[in-house]
């Protein structure tokens, strides 16, 4: 299954897209989805903040949040952690693994297949596999 943004290259399609998913696509969200969707990528609140008023839109830091959390609880986007300070948003839903590159904070997605496992461990009673995503957390020496 493809979980990639149905809208990905159709900015049209964003408003049928939330409206499908029960969200009310107000200019604000719209905007924000435009951003997101464009193509898969990581972004933080504030880097979705900063682009939004780097082209003139007028969206407040509580829609924002707002809006990342809401994409996230409908499946449009995930929500990723990773550290105490840091949560990113990618807009590529499909299960993946990334290699964090902590000294810049770059997070970089792999391809499928390029990790593997032979098995997992038992799942604990009355549970089911979802999805297995790796983050392999490497530094530049120095």
């Amino acid at each position: 299954m493809d979980h990639r943004n149905p809208a990905r290259g159709d900015r049209k399609r964003i408003p049928a897209l939330l409206a499908e998913r029960g969200i009310q696509p107000t200019a604000q969200r719209v905007r924000v989805a435009e951003l997101l969707f464009c193509r898969d990528q990581h972004l933080t609140a504030e880097q979705v903040i900063l682009a939004l008023g780097r082209d003139g839109s007028q969206v407040s830091k509580a829609t924002v949040y707002n809006t990342l959390n809401l994409f996230a609880e409908k499946g449009l986007l995930k929500s990723l952690t990773l550290d105490r300070e840091r949560g990113l948003f990618d807009s590529n839903t499909e299960p993946h693994h990334h290699i964090h590159v902590e000294d810049t904070g770059e997070l970089i997605d792999l391809p499928p297949g390029a990790v593997e496992f032979a098995r997992l461990p038992p799942l604990p009673p009355g549970t089911e596999k979802v999805s297995v995503e790796v983050v392999i957390r490497v530094r530049r020496p120095g």
